[in-house]
C-alpha cells in the first residue's frame, strides 16, 4: 500500500507543508500589495507553484482573490496543477521501480 510507507508519508506531508508555505506567501503578497509595501516578484510564485506548489497557488488565488486577473496566473496555475500531477506521479513511479530493485 502507498501509505504504509513511511516514505510516502513524509513525501506527501511535505507535499502538504510547502503547499500550505505556498498559500501563505498568496496572503502576504496580498497583504503587501493592500499596504503599497514590497511585493513577492510573481515570477517567484509561479515558481514555488511549479516546485509542487501549484495547489497551495490556486487556493491563494481563490480565498484572497489574488492575481485573479492575471491571465498568466488564470491559465498558468491550473496547468501548473496538471503538471504538478504527472512530477508526483513520475517520482511515485519512479520510486517503486527503484525500491523493486533493491529490495
Amino acid at each position: 500500500m502507498l501509505f504504509e510507507d513511511i516514505y510516502a508519508r513524509i513525501f506527501l506531508l511535505s507535499i502538504t507543508f510547502w503547499n500550505v508555505f505556498v498559500f501563505f506567501n498568496m496572503y502576504l503578497d496580498k497583504r503587501n500589495s493592500q499596504r503599497d509595501l514590497r511585493r513577492i516578484p510573481e515570477a517567484n510564485l509561479l515558481f514555488k507553484g511549479l516546485l509542487l506548489g501549484a495547489v497551495g497557488l490556486y487556493a491563494g488565488m481563490k480565498v484572497f482573490h489574488h492575481k485573479t486577473r492575471h491571465l498568466k496566473f488564470v491559465t498558468g496555475v491550473p496547468l501548473l496543477i496538471v503538471l504538478n500531477f504527472l512530477e508526483i506521479a513520475f517520482l511515485y513511479y519512479t520510486y517503486i521501480h527503484l525500491s523493486a530493485r533493491f529490495v
